[in-house]
């Protein structure tokens, strides 16, 4: 995959650390990446990892959460 192409990953029905640690896989790659997540605990984590490693987290809606690289 082209590194400026987004990629989607649909983490529904995971429980946390699941969705976390496959962005943090695709952002190995990409660099943007849309995450569906409905685990309540998601967004928090999602942000503490883009605060970590300086990519910008935006909540684009109730499930769907988006990193990409500044």
């Amino acid at each position: 995959m082209p590194p400026n192409d987004v990629l989607h990953i649909d983490a529904r029905g995971m429980k946390c650390p699941w969705p976390v640690l496959r962005a943090a896989r695709a952002m190995r790659s990409a660099r943007s990446v849309t995450i569906h997540a409905d685990d309540p605990i998601a967004p928090g984590e999602l942000q503490a990892l883009a605060d970590q490693h300086g990519w910008r987290f935006t909540i684009n809606d109730a499930h769907l959460f988006a990193l990409e690289r500044p």
